[in-house]
C-alpha cells in the first residue's frame, strides 16, 4: 500500500487506495463495450474477430497502463470509436485498401503523434485548428457512426430508388435493437454503472433465446493473436492515394486525445492554470498506444471519455488506470462471449454514442455564417460521402473560402491554410475517394 501511495502520490491528489480502485472498475465498466465492438467492426473489414479481440485487450491495456505508470493520470485508453467505423467501412470495404495498408496508414500517424508529442509542438497545431472544425469534426463523425448502427441494426435498408428506407420492423435483430438502444438511453439517465455494457450483454442473452444465436461459453483460453499480430504493410501506406487517410487519423487522434484529456482533467481538477501539468507525457502515452496497437492488429486507440466516470467516483490519478489495465488484460479470457455477440447488439451502443457525440454542436457560433456553414458541410459530408476523409477536407476548404471572399483571410490560422491546400491539391489532381 506504501509502495502505491508513494509512486502515485495519492495522499498529494487527496485519494487513497480504494477510491482509486473502485474508480478504476468504474471506468472500466463504461468503457468495457469496445472489446465486443471493435471486434464487429474491424471483423466487417474482414479481419479475423478472435485475433482483433485479444488486440483490442491488450492494445487497451498497454496504452492505459503507460497512462499509469508513466503520465499518472486517471485516463483510459482503447480502440477508438469512429475511427474504427472510418478503417472498416470508408477506407477498408469503401476505398478497396486492404485491412493491412489501413493499419499501415494508423501506424505512420501515430509515429507523426509521437513526433508532435516529443517536439512539443502539438500546441501549434491544435490551437491552430478553429474550434468550429473540431467541433464539426466530432460531430460528423458520430452522424456516421449512427448510420453504421442504422445498417448494422437493420432499422435503415438499402433501395436503389431513394439509396435508403426504413428496414422490415417485425425482424428480431431491428426489435432487439430498438430494444437494446432504449435500456442504454435509460439505465445511462439513471446513472447506472456500465449502461452501454449492460445494453450489449441484454441483446446478447435475448439473440440467444430468441434470435436463434449459439452460444458457445464464456471462459477460455485467448484466440491467437497471429493472423494480425505486425501484419500492418507500411510500404502500402506510403502510396500518394494513401496519404489523405494518414492526414485524416493524425487530425482526429490529435483533437480527440487533447479535447478529452483536457476535459478529464478539468473534471478532475487536476489543471493548474487551465494546463495539465504532464499533458505531453499524456500525449505520449497515446501516441505510442497507438503504434502498439497497430502492430498488435487494431485501428487507432485514444483516451476515452467515459474515463470522467471514474474521475466522478473519486479517481485522481495513475492507479485508477492501472486498475482499468489489468481489467482488460483479464477480458482475454472471456473471447467466446465476445464472439458471440451479434452487430445488431452492438449497433444501439453505436447509436448512442453517436448521438453522445452530435451534442458539440450545441457550442457552435449559428450566428456567423462562415463558422457554421463549413461546420455544417463538414458534419453532412462525412456520412454522405461514407468518408471522414472528405467530409473533413471539404470543411477547411470551404472555412477557407468563406472567409477569403467575406474580407477575413487574416482570422484564418496558417494551419488552416496548408490543410485545405493540401486537401484541394488532392482534389484537384487525385479526384474523391
Amino acid at each position: 500500500m506504501q509502495l502505491l501511495e508513494n509512486f502515485f502520490k495519492l495522499k498529494e491528489n487527496g485519494t487513497d487506495v480504494r477510491t482509486e480502485l473502485i474508480a478504476g472498475l468504474t471506468t472500466f465498466l463504461t468503457m468495457a463495450y469496445i472489446i465486443f465492438v471493435n471486434p464487429a467492426i474491424l471483423g466487417d473489414a474482414g479481419m479475423p474477430k478472435g485475433a482483433v479481440f485479444v488486440a483490442t485487450c491488450v492494445a487497451a491495456a498497454i496504452g492505459t497502463l503507460i497512462m499509469a505508470l508513466y503520465a499518472n493520470y486517471p485516463i483510459a485508453l482503447a480502440p477508438g470509436m469512429g475511427l474504427n467505423a472510418y478503417f472498416a467501412y470508408a477506407v477498408v470495404k469503401g476505398m478497396g485498401v486492404s485491412w493491412e495498408v489501413a493499419l499501415g496508414a494508423v501506424f505512420i500517424s501515430g509515429c507523426l503523434f509521437i513526433v508532435v508529442s516529443l517536439v512539443g509542438i502539438r500546441g501549434m497545431i491544435v490551437n491552430g485548428i478553429p474550434p468550429t472544425i473540431r467541433i464539426a469534426i466530432t460531430s460528423g463523425i458520430g452522424l456516421f457512426l449512427g448510420f453504421i448502427a442504422l445498417k448494422s441494426s437493420g432499422l435503415v435498408v438499402a433501395n436503389p430508388a431513394t439509396f435508403v428506407q426504413i428496414g422490415d420492423l417485425h425482424q428480431i435483430p431491428v426489435i432487439l435493437s430498438i430494444i437494446g438502444f432504449l435500456l442504454i438511453v435509460v439505465l445511462d439517465h439513471l446513472k447506472v454503472k456500465g449502461a452501454i455494457l449492460i445494453g450489449i450483454l441484454t441483446v446478447t442473452v435475448l439473440s440467444f433465446l430468441v434470435g436463434g444465436n449459439t452460444f458457445t461459453g464464456v471462459v477460455a483460453m485467448p484466440p491467437s493473436i497471429e493472423p494480425t499480430l505486425f501484419k500492418l504493410d507500411i510500404m502500402g501506406a506510403l502510396s500518394m492515394g494513401i496519404l489523405n487517410i494518414v492526414l485524416v487519423f493524425f487530425l482526429v487522434e490529435m483533437f480527440d486525445a487533447t479535447g478529452t484529456m483536457m476535459g478529464v482533467a478539468n473534471r478532475a481538477g487536476l489543471l493548474v492554470n487551465g494546463k495539465m501539468a504532464r499533458l505531453n507525457k499524456a500525449l505520449l502515452a497515446d501516441s505510442t498506444a497507438i503504434v502498439a496497437g497497430t502492430l498488435l492488429g487494431t485501428s487507432s486507440t485514444t483516451a476515452y471519455v467515459e474515463s470522467a466516470a471514474g474521475v466522478q467516483a473519486g479517481g485522481r490519478t495513475g492507479l485508477t488506470s492501472l486498475a482499468v489495465g489489468i481489467l482488460f488484460l483479464a477480458c482475454l479470457f472471456i473471447s467466446p462471449l465476445a464472439g458471440a455477440v451479434p452487430a445488431y447488439a452492438t449497433a444501439p451502443a453505436l447509436f448512442y454514442v453517436a448521438g453522445l457525440m452530435l451534442r458539440e454542436l450545441v457550442h457552435l457560433n449559428w450566428e456567423d455564417s462562415t463558422e457554421s456553414v463549413p461546420a455544417v458541410i463538414t458534419v453532412l459530408m462525412i456520412p454522405f460521402t461514407y468518408s471522414i476523409a472528405n467530409g473533413i477536407a471539404f470543411g477547411f476548404i470551404s472555412y477557407a473560402a468563406l472567409k477569403l471572399f467575406t474580407g477575413r483571410a487574416k482570422q484564418v490560422p496558417a494551419m488552416v491554410w496548408v490543410i485545405a491546400a493540401i486537401f484541394l491539391f488532392k482534389f484537384i489532381h487525385l479526384g474523391g475517394d
